[in-house]
């Protein structure tokens, strides 16, 4: 689910293991995964983390701009055995009784997640770039004359988040669903997540109902919706991978990545991206708000960042209100 990767451009594959040569075994699915980087043409580093061990370059395939997000997968404790019995390792420093090493594993398990996003537009250069921040203060009457009609004149393409809605892509991904048109959702794996794990388990739940752009949009109406996706939510992922909603962070981003209503649902004690607290908002606390105030998201200010060249942020600087 592209929550991060952006649902205008094509995603011709997230997840690429490796390329597989004729010494290969099957990839991880069985099945053998085509390689559309091949013709990659390096343009740019977007930015990068050693901490987080990723990295976003902007390039050409095909004559088509493109993004390759490439991230390296976590150490999973189910292949420690074989990890420590198949490495072969080089020493690099000895110390007392400090001694580091350079470690090559086993070629199954020194992967890196891929993700194309191609033909990718100025909007995901931009994304992925590394820039400043800045903290917005946005009224509601703010929302309501700067950035609700900056958000209809981007007219940012959902027909992806639709086609999940629709069974058209993804729909062997789909961990849960509830198909009610008005209190309904779908609940599958964000692809930052490459599921062999819990201790970074990350989902979305993608609302059935469309008029629902925001945070802002939500009122008491919506309650039933909000409240049907915290409970079946939870209950689908307890079911599923065995995790206690005690141990879950369920919220809502605003500014959202995309414009139609979805739950990020992620394992308490994971940094995910965007759970800092002038983005995130506790569906919880959203639920409380709403009971209490009809209108608690119209008429509140809310803060949230927003990057150097977001042409949100420019919309705010020209009006002064930064």
């Amino acid at each position: 689910m592209a929550d991060s990767a952006g649902g205008e451009a094509k995603i011709l594959t997230r997840g690429i293991k490796r390329t597989k040569t004729d010494d290969d075994g099957p990839t991880e699915d069985g099945k053998e995964t085509e390689n559309p980087l091949l013709g990659f043409k390096t343009s740019s580093v977007l930015s990068g983390s050693a901490r987080e061990k990723n990295i976003f370059i902007h390039g050409k395939l095909a004559d088509e701009e493109a993004v390759v997000i490439m991230e390296k997968t976590p150490i999973r404790e189910d292949t420690l055995a074989e990890l420590f019995r198949g490495s072969t390792l080089k020493l690099e420093m000895r110390n007392d009784i400090y001694s580091t090493y350079r470690l090559q594993a086993p070629l199954h398990l020194n992967e890196i997640k891929t993700t194309v996003v191609c033909p990718a537009t100025e909007k995901h250069v931009k994304k992925y770039q590394r820039q400043e921040s800045f903290l917005v203060e946005e009224t509601g009457e703010d929302y309501e004359s700067i950035t609700l009609p900056y958000i209809k004149q981007q007219s940012f393409s959902l027909q992806w988040v639709y086609n999940i809605l629709e069974k058209k892509a993804e729909a062997d991904r789909i961990v849960y669903e509830d198909p009610d048109p008005k209190l309904g959702f779908v609940l599958l794996p964000d692809f930052k997540w490459d599921q062999k794990q819990v201790e970074d388990l990350y989902l979305i739940a993608i609302a059935h109902c469309r008029d629902i752009k925001s945070i802002r949009d939500l009122k008491s109406d919506h309650l039933p919706l909000l409240k049907n996706i915290f409970q079946k939510g939870k209950e689908a992922i307890m079911l599923r991978y065995n995790l206690p909603a005690s141990k879950l962070r369920v919220y809502l981003h605003y500014q959202p990545s995309y414009y139609h209503l979805h739950v990020h649902f992620t394992k308490l004690g994971f940094e995910a991206p965007g759970c800092s607290v002038e983005r995130a908002h506790l569906l919880s606390d959203v639920i409380q708000n709403l009971q209490s105030d009809s209108q608690y998201y119209k008429t509140r200010t809310l803060y949230f960042p927003l990057r150097a060249e977001d042409g949100l942020l420019s919309k705010f600087r020209e009006l002064g209100r930064l």
